[in-house]
């Protein structure tokens, strides 16, 4: 085959959840699979495990061809030749070519048939849609994140009657890696506090410095980096955007489009308020998390940054598979009570969770809004607790105090 074969898999690769989606995935579906997420989080590596041949647009050879259009690419993938089943191809970094989406369309509209295609990118594939053909209906999402308790202690798709796993106990030198050096696959295998941290602070500089500076039209990126600093220092606070502005030196509309900007490039996701059938609900500040929880310091915020990633991998994973639809959000109301996140599953509230550290007596506004709601069921998910041989979702009922080990190896 005339294009770049695919890597062979180390035998010490470590198996994760995406190993097994993208199979399941092209088993089933002939649509192009757009793998997404955030810079080294394995998108490319997952890929790699399956594709029968690469091309990368960071490789000049390989951008040549894809220049070329897609005759010249269905040639140098040999696709007029007889085979069993359709070729497996992975198209990498095509974000980074303005005319990805024509490309992409022409590949899959004439030779889909004998194609499977892996797209990836290291931002989102779908932030920039300025013009040209719509791809819709050719492809399919799947959006990646680092490693979770529930990967750890088992890869395995979920059981689509139920969603949620059973509970399942990993070692205690797993849950201590995860929380000390974050889900990102090289820092969290290594376990190294000097190579998370200078690993860390070099993926933020190639975000802001090569990422932002190269795909968008944002030029200040001197208060960005400032941006960058305050959101770390600030996860799972309410963005008030007059604030950010008036500390950047911009205007508010420039600082809430700063604040997408690194949430479409992965730094952080933001969370709305979930105001439906909650009196007296506030309805715009959004709150803002780090999706590398091992930047943050403070105990708190980390914890509750921990399980905010967590829940986030488990509803855009649960939807990405087709077993509903599912948002996170959180609940605040002008009364100042508030609940740290609230799991919304086909229009309707399923779970409330309120993050604590340590303590196992129950506080907080569970069962005030858990009332309100009529969610079955509510938790308070202790990071600090021992893990405990239970279904936290057995049955629908009041608050109840749960550990994080627990609860978090029932989702995704």
């Amino acid at each position: 085959m005339a294009s770049r074969l695919s890597r062979t898999r180390s035998p010490a690769a470590r198996p994760r959840l995406y190993d097994a989606v993208l199979d399941w995935h092209l088993a089933r579906d002939r649509q192009m699979a757009f793998v997404a997420g955030p810079r080294q989080v394995g998108k490319t590596t997952a890929c790699r495990r399956r594709a029968e041949a690469i091309l990368d647009w960071d490789n000049a050879d390989d951008r040549a061809v894809i220049l070329a259009g897609p005759a010249a690419t269905a040639r140098h993938l040999a696709l007029e030749r007889l085979r069993s089943r359709p070729l497996v191809a992975l198209v990498d970094e095509i974000h980074k070519f303005g005319g990805w989406k024509g490309f992409l369309k022409g590949v899959f509209d004439t030779h889909g048939e004998r194609l499977r295609l892996l797209v990836t990118g290291s931002s989102r594939l779908d932030v920039y849609r300025h013009g040209g053909d719509s791809l819709m209906g050719r492809y399919l999402l799947y959006r990646l994140h680092p490693f979770s308790v529930a990967e750890i202690a088992d890869p395995r798709l979920p059981d689509e009657r139920r969603v949620i796993r059973p509970p399942r106990r990993i070692p205690a030198a797993e849950w201590r890696a995860l929380w000390e050096h974050g889900g990102f696959p090289e820092p969290f295998l290594k376990r190294d506090p000097r190579f998370t941290r200078r690993w860390a602070a070099l993926r933020h500089q190639q975000l802001v410095r090569e990422d932002i500076r190269d795909l968008t039209r944002v030029h200040e990126l001197g208060r960005i980096e400032m941006l960058v600093r305050y959101l770390e220092a600030h996860s799972g606070d309410q963005v008030v955007f007059s604030t950010l502005a008036g500390l950047l030196g911009v205007a508010v509309d420039t600082a809430r489009r700063w604040v997408g900007t690194l949430a479409g490039f992965y730094l952080g996701f933001t969370l709305q308020p979930w105001h439906a059938n909650v009196a007296r609900s506030l309805r715009k500040e959004p709150k803002w998390y780090l999706r590398d929880w091992s930047f943050v310091t403070d105990p708190g915020k980390r914890a509750e940054t921990f399980v905010g990633c967590h829940l986030l991998k488990a509803v855009e994973g649960w939807t990405d598979l087709g077993l509903g639809e599912f948002q996170l959000a959180y609940l605040r109301d002008k009364e100042r009570r508030e609940v740290d996140f609230v799991v919304v599953r086909d229009g309707r509230p399923w779970f409330l969770v309120e993050v604590k550290h340590s303590g196992m007596e129950l506080r907080g506004s569970l069962g005030h809004f858990q009332k309100q709601l009529g969610a079955p069921h509510a938790f308070q998910v202790v990071i600090d607790a021992d893990d405990v041989a239970a279904d936290c979702f057995a049955r629908p009922g009041g608050p109840l105090v749960v550990p994080a080990r627990t609860f978090l190896s029932q989702l995704l």
